[in-house]
This record gives structure tokens, sequence and C-alpha cells, in this order.
């Protein structure tokens, strides 16, 4: 008889810059975006296998979700690790047979030992042994795909109708995995390589016609690490995917991630640009030269940052960018330097956090080389930006939070950011795609949503009121295309405003904490009690 599987995706630390609460909250959704590897595998999965999906920052997994179970899938990245481990106990406790996978187990899978499966590495690798396994009989085991061998072109299409699409703020598609660069500090190229390896045009619009036909319309991410890590490959998707979009009437409006030599492509940017993409992640992590070339991160080198990220504006993207504090050869002026950074680029979403030395990573085998690593007191910390550091600093600690708080204080002070956003509002030229063919039921959400921020931003904040105003109606007047994306930022601060102050405050314990000479003995007792 053909098994019952229940999927399960844990919980991500809720206090956490990528929650995106105030953006979820406002729009309605409870979570920013599905489980893409889950529906991917299931997709894997015999068609006679019946597959039901709980993820739990979304809804609530309940008992009858066990009952029904003959099995419990489950697994995802580090800032999941301590529900999945949670989920893990919950199925021994129940009798289940829990099978669990992603990047995490893969970097990490002594810590998931009491899961009954392990299923490590890229699934399309292996999981026809584990089915034959399962089909087998056998209730225990541990498959390993080979590692960056699995042919992409073969992935099938998610399953999005195991979706409730209302739950998000956004959908996800994959197109390439890997990334040709060797940042010291990243698990990327660890976990799929270096050697970027894509989908082909049939396959990726296919992904996308499936979910066009479930009815979803709006904003879709490619979840990439690096989307332009194969340029040759990407430059003969572009034109189709511009021709899809056409097609239809753009219902798709795209983010994605790459590196900003991305900036340097003045073809590539008006490809994307044709195919309505509007915003673009960049690891631009430090402005100082040393730091990048010791990090291995030389494509940041050798160019203006400020530049670089305007082009992208103009060319009708805006930039988000994550920035890193921590690193050996930093400076006593590493905060100004960063903060000068932010202000020469204006970029207003910024994401900002501390070096950690993630599991299997360059960086984590040199410092545990130098026994540097402080595994005993961090083994499951997993926020960067309130429990980074989980190694010993070259600088005082004190003076590295401190550095990083005030970068905090600066780009996350209210006046600042929204200098930022109405800079972006002037820059953006965003092409005339038009209003693509929205319901009339979604253009009315789509009101509604706004009257909320207005009533969020005016009323409730009234702190905030004077600077929504002013970069409102000035983008209004000078670049009404760009709107839609400047209230967008604007709902954003919502959120970042209020986690920066949360992790200052977390800061201002730390920094006091680990002032004191004997910080780290004081550390491990507090752990040892606590274990």
């Amino acid at each position: 008889m053909a098994p019952n599987v229940l999927m399960v995706f844990p919980r991500f630390n809720p206090n956490s810059f990528w929650s995106l609460q105030a953006a979820c909250d406002l729009w309605g959704a409870r979570c920013p975006a599905p489980p893409l590897g889950l529906i991917t595998l299931a997709a894997l999965l015999p068609t006679t296998w019946n597959i039901r999906l709980v993820n739990r920052n979304a809804e609530e997994l309940t008992p009858a979700d066990f009952e029904w179970a003959d099995m419990v899938m489950t697994g995802g990245m580090l800032p999941q690790r301590p529900d999945t481990l949670v989920l893990i106990d919950m199925c021994r406790q129940r009798g289940k047979p829990v099978a669990v996978g992603g990047p995490d187990a893969t970097s990490v899978p002594e810590i998931y030992e009491r899961a009954n499966f392990l299923v490590l590495g890229e699934a399309e690798g292996i999981i026809d042994k584990f089915i034959e396994a399962w089909s087998g009989g056998a209730r225990e085991g541990r498959f390993q795909a080979e590692k960056f061998k699995v042919d992409v072109t073969k992935s099938p299409i998610p399953r999005f109708d195991l979706l409730k699409p209302e739950h998000y703020l956004y959908i996800g598609v994959q197109f390439s995995r890997g990334c040709p660069f060797n940042c010291e500090f990243c698990d990327i190229i660890e976990l799929y390589g270096r050697v970027p390896r894509s989908k082909t045009n049939a396959q990726m619009l296919a992904e996308l016609d499936a979910l066009y036909q479930t009815g979803y319309r709006g904003h879709v991410d490619f979840v990439d690490d690096n989307l332009i890590g194969n340029k040759k490959a990407l430059k003969i998707f572009l034109p189709a995917l511009r021709d899809w979009q056409r097609e239809r009437g753009y219902p798709f409006k795209f983010s994605t991630e790459a590196s900003i030599n991305l900036a340097d492509d003045a073809q590539l940017l008006q490809m994307m640009r044709d195919a309505n993409f509007f915003l673009v992640f960049v690891g631009i992590e430090s402005p100082d030269t040393d730091t990048l070339v010791s990090a291995q991160k030389k494509q940041n080198t050798r160019r203006s940052l400020a530049e670089s990220v305007h082009r992208i504006y103009h060319a009708g993207m805006f930039v988000t960018a994550g920035f890193i504090v921590g690193f050996d050869t930093e400076k006593a002026n590493v905060a100004e330097g960063m903060i000068d950074c932010i202000e020469a680029t204006s970029i207003p979403w910024c994401m900002v956090g501390l070096l950690t030395a993630l599991p299997n990573t360059q960086l984590t085998r040199r410092l545990e080389k130098e026994g540097r690593l402080l595994t005993d007191v961090w083994t499951d910390e997993a926020d960067q930006c309130t429990a980074g550091l989980n190694f010993m600093t070259r600088r005082p600690r004190h003076e590295v939070l401190a550095d990083y708080k005030a970068v905090l204080q600066r780009v996350y002070d209210p006046a600042v950011f929204f200098a930022r956003v109405r800079f972006v509002g002037r820059e953006l030229r965003r092409p005339n795609h038009g209003t693509g063919p929205g319901s009339l039921k979604g253009r009315l959400k789509d009101l509604k949503v706004l009257g909320r921020v207005m009533w969020r931003m005016t009323v409730r904040r009234p702190d905030l009121r004077r600077h929504f105003w002013s970069t409102f109606i000035e983008c209004a007047r000078q670049n009404p295309a760009a709107l839609e994306y400047v209230v967008m930022m604007m709902v954003v601060y919502l959120h970042l405003g209020t986690f920066a102050q949360f992790v200052i405050s977390e800061l201002d314990q730390r920094i006091e904490r680990e002032r004191q000479p004997d910080w780290l003995a004081a550390l491990r007792r507090e752990r040892l009690q606590v274990a």
C-alpha cells in the first residue's frame, strides 16, 4: 500500500532579519516564502505516494497529522536546526519513522543521528535509493549523494499544488546551483560546488507555467545563490523568459541574488530589466579591500561599489545587500567605512551581521586549525545578528561588537534610512511593462494593503509620519513608476527598524559581558549549569 508521507518544514528563529514580520502582517501573509526544497522533493517521490505538507512557520502541526502519517520527512537550514531536532523527538515519541535532509544535515549529519533516515546531499542524486530501501521494508538508513554530480536538468517541476499561496509574500523557483567564486566564509560552494549547473529553458518555463496555472500572480524569487554564476546559460534563458512574460502580460516580477559584477555587464542588466526583475541581493560584506582579499572575495575589489550599485538602479532593479563585521583584517575604523559605503551606495535594505563560522566552510576549517573556534559555547547558536562571532576574534570582542552596534544605530536611524529610500526613488528606472493581468480582487487587496501601510506609518508610528509622507509624495511626483517599490522598502523598515533595536539591546548586554577579562570562562560555567 502506498505510504502517507508527512512533509514538515521546521520553524525558523522568530527573531531574525529575514522574518519580515511587519511586511507579512500588512500583506496578510504568515511567513515570507514556502519550502521550495520540500515541494521539489515531493515531485521526486512516486506519484502513488500520498503527500501532505505542513509549514511550521505558517500553520500548526496537529496530532491528526502524525496519526495520518506512515513517515515524516523534514530538514532545513542552520536557523531551523533547533526545531528540526524537536521534530525528530516528536516523531520518535510517536513511533513515526523520520527522514531528515537539507543543507544543515548535509553539513553536520552527526547532529541529526537520532533520525531514522539521513538523506544527505542533493535529493535528485540519492532519492531513488531511499525509495527502494523504504519500499523494501527498511526503516533505518543513511543515504549520501555524490557531491556536485546532480544533473539539474533532470530535476522535476516542484509540487506547487501542495502550497497555500495566501500564506506567503512570494514563491521561489531555482534556475541554477553553485557559485564560481571562493569566499572563505561561504557554505554554498561546499554544498553545491563552484561549477554552476543550470536548468534548460524548456524546463524552467515549464516550472513557471505550472506556477502560473495555479492562479498565482506577483513576486517570484529566483533562489539561486548567484543567478549570474553561469552567465552564458543565463543569457540564453533570459530572452525566453522575456518572451514568456510578454505573452502573458507580465504576470510575475522577479527578485534574485547575484554577485556585484552583474553591474559590469550592460547586456545582462538590460536582459534582466526586460524580463521584469525588480530586486537583486548582493553580498558586499565589507568596503575594505584588505578584508575582501583576505576573505577571497576579490570580485568586489577594483571597483567603485557606489557606481556599481547605481548602475543596477538605473537598470530598474533596487539592491539589498549583506555586510559583515568581525573579519580578522578589520581596522578600528570599520564602522565608519561601512556606514560611508552604505550611504554612498544608498542601499536602504542592508543585512548587517556578525561574522559566523558556518559548518563545513574554509573559514571554520582554518579557525579550527588555529584553535579559535568556540564550539563548546556556541554549539546551537544560529543567528548571525545576535549570536555571531563563534570564534576568538583578533581584535577585542567588545570593540567588534561596539562597531557593529554603531553601524546598526546609524543606518537604521529613521531619517537616514528614509533619505536612502528617497534616493532610490529618484534613481530607479523601472520599465513600463504595464500593470499585469491582476484580477480585480488582487488590485483591491493592493489598495487595502496601501491603506494599512499608511495607517501604520502615520497613526501607529507618528515618529515615521514625516519621513513616510515626504518620501511617498516626492516619489509620486518625480518617479511614479518606482512608487510601488519605494513603498515596499518603507514597509520593510517596520521590521528592520524594530529588529535593529532588538539587536542593539542584545549587543549592549554582550558588550558589557565581553568587556570583562574572564567573560569566556564565565560563559562556559553558565552553559555548563544550563546543560
